[in-house]
């Protein structure tokens, strides 16, 4: 498949786009830095800015698919509007170039942890990611009354950090995964085998799921 990749050298990305060519995948990786990007013969790298929509509309043209790992940086203190912007323009470049299917990689607050509660509302969510959590709850939103793109939005479970890659993992919807009475996590690499599985079936069309090991 020829698959664009928008935000491949951050931590998801980076996984994703690792993943996506030892599959043998066509990968076009937009990013803002593409000196950061490995050599490889089915890679391709566009420089544009993510926040602009035409440039984004440029590189993502006659793609099969377009994923979004984009993250402004959790360094930024306005990452909420950051992230928005981002995803917005995202999304508006992706329908200009007129690939339908589009995969976004958010934030686990979204997940619902009991009938309408979800984790970024609970007392314990920690303060320092609750703007970007906010920003990935609100794409998420927007996605759901998109009508143009076969879209699907994968939240990370609670708990994500480096580790390897087992290629198992389970699926869940809309709420937090659990493992025992504790939130499940996934290692990145297994994070990056899931979206890949996704990219390749299909077998969620206008939806949010979540995996977790």
């Amino acid at each position: 498949m020829k698959i664009a990749l928008i935000g491949a050298t951050g931590f998801v990305g980076s996984a994703i786009l690792q993943e996506l060519l030892a599959r043998q995948h066509q990968v076009t990786a937009i990013v803002s830095r593409p000196e950061r990007l490995p050599q490889h013969a089915q890679l391709q790298a566009i420089k544009a800015d993510a926040y602009d929509a035409a440039a984004i509309a440029s590189a993502v043209a006659g793609h099969d698919v377009a994923i979004s790992a984009f993250n402004p940086g959790w360094d930024k203190s306005d990452i909420r509007t950051l992230f928005i912007q981002g995803h917005d323009a995202i999304v508006a470049g992706v329908k200009q170039a007129g690939v339908t299917r589009f995969l976004e990689v958010g934030g686990a607050g979204s997940l619902f942890v009991a009938p309408g509660l979800q984790l970024i509302d609970t007392p314990h969510f920690p303060a320092e990611y609750k703007e970007g959590a906010e920003g990935a709850r609100q794409a998420l939103d927007s996605l759901r009354s998109e009508t143009v793109l076969d879209w699907v939005f994968l939240s990370p479970p609670a708990l994500l950090a480096p580790g390897e890659r087992s290629g198992q993992y389970r699926v869940g919807g809309e709420e937090l995964l659990m493992d025992g009475e504790a939130p499940a996590g996934i290692s990145v690499a297994d994070l990056a085998v899931a979206i890949a599985d996704e990219v390749e079936t299909s077998r969620h069309s206008r939806q949010r799921f979540t995996v977790a090991n």
